[in-house]
């Protein structure tokens, strides 16, 4: 048996055996192991257990003093945003909606997509989050959608492309040739390592043309993921007139679901649906208030996300320790309005990694597979441990360590379906310097196309006046009248 370094990884067949450290298995009985270890052979977890006998050519990491837990799964993230981190920082959602919908967000190149979703994925990985979910609403073309399953597929982590175009109604795109002819070059016949969604909102049109969207999505057996309630685009309506029309399945992800009524939160529990929270998101971009207390409340299962680099972090740490902190205030102000105390917080440490780990895992169809450290299912696994960090002793409290102390610069090592892709804190066998190139070339087309002064004038953008309306989707006239854009 060997050990690793800094060098470069075995090949992805070599057996890989983390030693002594504290597992979060994530297993139904959510079942910790101080002093255990985890044992990877091909693609799978092996053993999980104290003192494991490994085989004589396994790569040995040391995992003394460190975590390790499932590989964190994100169930919303728009990738191809990620060449402009950090570009919309003090922007509101209206902003959001007015530089990538309306606007500036038509400039992006097939070269474009591909730059954003390479970035993106790596960065991913480097903060030990294995399975993401490209909401790639960008794709205006067949060449834009074949760009960002390259870029995904040259990164080695589980992806799932949501397909969308945020520039065309869904039931013109869904129902094109064209679409259909990328499902089958690109994504029919896939393996877990890239899954498929259809990506489209519904506006509350009282004529429902999202419907050929959704028969598409029937056809084709394709969950569909969907931006709802969000304040000032997506609301109660189209909620209804999905249930009403039968395309509510457990299967369905509602990103955000912050404004909607009790209804509408019945009509999503009851049909066995589950909903991607994205807290930072929420609470800064004015989606609504991060609605995990009402999801608590009706039983809906949560999974988490960080929904954009262009404004925030790229790592569920961050949304954990947000969710956490917005669920609580919620609870403790709804408390002071009774003139009452909150001796005990409902949301616990363990319930968001829960949700970081297993309720991706179940959302996306995928808990047979990744999720828990269980013997038997594909080998996603990340070890937290940072020996040069004073915030990485005591553990005390491993799912407090992890929702609350833990950040991106203490993931160690990340394994992603048996193949080691980060170990030491640095990764392994992933061109970094090719996605800082593409992205170079991204930034300087954005602001050659715009112009010096409107890419400056762009964080911070003024909302035009020819665009004052209910609903960022240029695709439709529909107006549901409720003025939230106007000012």
């Amino acid at each position: 048996m060997s050990t690793i370094d800094n060098g470069p990884a075995a090949a992805s067949d070599r057996p890989v055996i983390f030693r002594n450290g504290l597992v979060l298995t994530m297993d139904d009985a959510r079942t910790v192991l101080p002093g255990a270890d985890v044992l990877v052979v091909g693609e799978r977890i092996a053993e999980v257990g104290v003192g494991l006998t490994a085989p004589p050519d396994a790569l040995e990491i040391d995992a003394t003093g460190g975590i390790l837990m499932p590989g964190m799964i994100d169930t919303h993230r728009h990738l191809w945003q990620t060449a402009m981190r950090g570009y919309g920082a003090d922007w509101t959602l209206t902003q959001y909606f007015v530089w990538y919908y309306l606007e500036s967000g038509k400039l992006f190149r097939p070269e474009d997509i591909y730059a954003g979703n390479l970035l993106g994925a790596i960065e991913a990985l480097d903060a030990g989050v294995t399975t993401t979910v490209d909401w790639s609403h960008g794709l205006q073309t067949p060449q834009h959608a074949d760009a960002a399953v390259d870029a995904l597929e040259a990164v080695p982590g589980r992806f799932v492309l949501a397909y969308g175009n945020i520039q065309q109604g869904p039931w013109e795109w869904a129902t094109s040739p064209e679409f259909r002819d990328f499902v089958q070059r690109r994504l029919h016949g896939r393996d877990d390592m890239l899954g498929f969604q259809m990506a489209f909102d519904v506006t509350g049109d009282p004529a429902f043309p999202e419907r050929a969207a959704f028969e598409v999505a029937r056809e084709l057996g394709v969950p569909v993921t969907t931006h709802a309630g969000v304040w000032g685009a997506t609301n109660d309506d189209g909620i209804r007139l999905m249930y009403e029309n039968g395309f509510m399945t457990p299967e369905t992800v509602y990103v955000h679901a912050a404004t909607l009524t009790q209804d509408s939160y019945h009509r999503i529990a009851a049909t066995g649906g589950s909903v991607s929270v994205s807290t930072e998101s929420e609470q800064s971009a004015g989606q609504g208030y991060p609605p995990t207390w009402q999801l608590r409340h009706h039983g809906i299962p949560v999974s988490l996300s960080m929904d954009t680099s262009v404004w925030w972090s790229g790592d569920l740490f961050s949304a954990m320790r947000s969710t956490l902190g917005a669920d609580r205030s919620r609870e403790h102000l709804e408390a002071h309005g009774r003139q009452e105390t909150i001796t005990h917080c409902h949301l616990r440490a363990e319930q968001v990694v829960e949700w970081a780990t297993r309720g991706g895992s179940r959302a996306l169809g995928l808990d047979d597979t990744v999720g828990s450290l269980t013997v038997g299912k594909k080998a996603d696994v990340v070890l937290i441990k940072n020996d040069g960090s004073p915030v990485m002793f005591p553990i005390l409290h491993p799912y407090g360590q992890v929702a609350f102390q833990a950040q991106r610069g203490d993931v160690h090592s990340v394994v992603v379906n048996g193949r080691l892709v980060k170990h030491a804190h640095r990764l392994v066998g992933i061109d970094l310097g090719k996605a800082r190139r593409e992205v170079e070339r991204t930034i300087e087309h954005l602001i050659g196309s715009m112009g010096d002064e409107a890419w400056a004038r762009g964080m911070n953008p003024d909302i035009p006046e020819t665009h004052l309306m209910d609903n960022p989707y240029t695709y439709t006239e529909w107006d549901a009248g409720s003025a939230q854009w106007k000012h």
